[in-house]
């Protein structure tokens, strides 16, 4: 075992003068060799820090672990996603100075300090010659405003979990962040002061989000949304991904990115959520095996497919040449007269119905969040509600297997200005046991897209790996609401309901030949 020697809280000056404070672990001999870079909002210290900085330093690189702005000593006041350009580029600078940097780097993490790799990666300059990135994005925008509707429990509980970290004995944030978010959300409160409610005082970022929930394309993004520049990365990417993770959508956009621009990321995709221990150890073995290809020239611990995906149902991983994998094929599952799904047209029927009331929001059970289990849980308490809309596809005569994005496309009429539009697939095992493969929402404002005021709506849903085994049947629910993952859509066309009116929506679904409302799977060859 090699012996790794630790400085801690080096100070790395800032372009304004602030000093950040940084650990470095050392490999044996401590001369000169590659750096795995990591900026992190949550500390030097713990198990995270030891286990990823002993276990990089030794295998002969060093590793600097860096707090960003404002927390853990670190210098300046933190201003969540809009210091970590400058800050990393000049951490950068500061790497080329020290004696022990040996001519390249990597940058290594999860979630924000994957954020914090591509808010640098596009001119770092040809020194960084690898990223390892996991369950993150180049942007978080999208993920906070989902379909347009407010991600509510996940953007309130990164703000009171950062803010109980920043407080003596913060360590246990991680464990009370959650049930404080979901005390404050369960609080009747208006939305604009649920940071009060759950961690006692205002939080600039949470109100950064409302502010400028209305406008994506507001300048307070312009420095917050590095997508644009994904295609400019020349170092190599490896991706590490949920089925069940916040950001999932967004990674794979940008996975897509690389890919038309040339580039050869890697990918894998497995039964995990967010804040899930389980893909500590592939995210480990995956970014060691990546950093001495493409930083110590040995490219024996790599794949030959750079994509795998765990494929659900089924129990299996798989590895594949691409995303999405070749011979995907999009199979339309319409809704039907009487609550059926089928892959047939459909008839002749009138529109389903049912009535949303903002005051008694539809509830969620399951489904991605940021600092929850988001594995998939039986749906059949949400589907006996009089708000779900429940679809049903007979018993599977053979095992199908769906592998890729998924959307939905309905026809939806309602009589509220604004209204959410849920859409879910659900996996009705044989003994009635319905659990949910994935969702998504869509935020509809103003009149219909034809004269009679009928919406046509698309709804993207996350993507899927899953195996509808055969005598299972596939299910879809439309509902107006998943309370409290999305804010509650008040109806009145405010988006965060500021003025406290409420307007019930009497929410018609069509299922016509005029108006085919489907949900468009992934269908694949099944491989036996």
């Amino acid at each position: 075992m090699r012996r790794v020697r630790l400085q801690r809280d080096l100070p790395v000056p800032m372009a304004d003068g602030v000093l950040l404070l940084a650990d470095h672990y050392a490999p044996a001999g401590g001369g000169p060799a590659p750096v795995v870079l990591m900026r992190s909002p949550y500390g030097r210290r713990g198990l995270f820090s030891w286990y990823y900085g002993r276990g990089f330093a030794r295998q002969g690189f060093h590793v600097v672990i860096q707090s960003c702005r404002g927390g853990f000593g670190s210098g300046g006041l933190h201003d969540p996603l809009g210091d970590e350009r400058d800050d990393g580029l000049a951490t950068v600078a500061w790497l080329r100075e020290q004696p022990w940097y040996g001519g390249s780097f990597a940058m290594f993490g999860p979630s924000y300090l994957g954020y914090t790799q591509w808010a640098i990666a596009p001119e770092a300059g040809s020194e960084l010659k690898a990223m390892a990135t996991q369950i993150t994005a180049s942007q978080f925008r999208d993920a906070a405003y989902v379909g347009g509707a407010f991600a509510l429990e996940s953007a309130l509980s990164w703000t009171t979990l950062t803010d109980g970290l920043s407080r003596p004995f913060g360590g246990a944030a991680v464990v009370t962040a959650p049930r404080q978010t979901r005390r404050a959300v369960l609080s009747g409160r208006p939305v604009a002061e649920l940071d009060l409610a759950s961690s006692g005082r205002p939080q600039r970022f949470y109100q950064d989000l409302l502010t400028h929930h209305a406008d994506p394309s507001a300048p307070y993004w312009d420095k917050r949304d590095f997508s644009a520049r994904v295609a400019e990365v020349e170092a190599e990417v490896t991706m590490l991904g949920g089925w069940y993770d916040v950001f999932l959508p967004w990674q794979l956009k940008d996975y897509r990115t690389l890919r038309a621009a040339g580039r050869r990321p890697y990918l894998t995709i497995g039964p995990w959520y967010h804040i899930d221990s389980r893909h500590s150890r592939p995210a480990m073995a995956e970014a060691a095996a990546w950093f001495r290809a493409h930083l110590l020239g040995d490219p024996s611990g790599l794949r030959q497919d750079p994509v795998r995906l765990y494929v659900t149902g089924a129990g299996e991983w798989r590895d594949y040449p691409d995303w999405p994998v070749p011979g995907m094929r999009e199979q339309r599952w319409h809704l039907r007269d009487g609550f059926g799904l089928g892959t047939e047209a459909p008839r002749e029927s009138g529109p389903d119905r049912f009535r949303y009331h903002p005051s008694h929001p539809t509830p969620v059970i399951g489904g991605p969040v940021l600092l929850s289990d988001s594995r998939p849980r039986d749906q059949r308490r949400l589907e006996r509600r009089r708000d779900v809309l429940v679809y049903s596809s007979d018993p599977l005569e053979s095992g199908t297997e769906m592998i890729g994005p998924v959307r939905a496309e309905l026809f939806v009429r309602a009589s509220a200005p604004s209204v959410d539009v849920v859409v879910r697939v659900c996996d009705v095992h044989p003994g009635g046991r319905s659990m949910n493969v994935c969702e998504g929402v869509r935020r509809l404002r103003g009149a219909g897209t034809s004269a009679d005021g009928v919406h046509r709506v698309e709804v993207d849903l996350w993507p899927i790996a899953h195996r509808f085994r055969r005598g299972h049947r596939i299910r879809v629910h439309v509902a107006a609401g998943a309370y409290p993952t999305i804010a509650r859509n008040h109806g009145t066309g405010d988006p965060l309901g500021s003025h406290g009116a409420m307007v019930p929506a009497d929410v018609e679904v069509f299922h016509s030949p005029d108006r085919p409302s489907a949900v468009v799977l992934p269908l694949c060859a099944r491989r036996d």
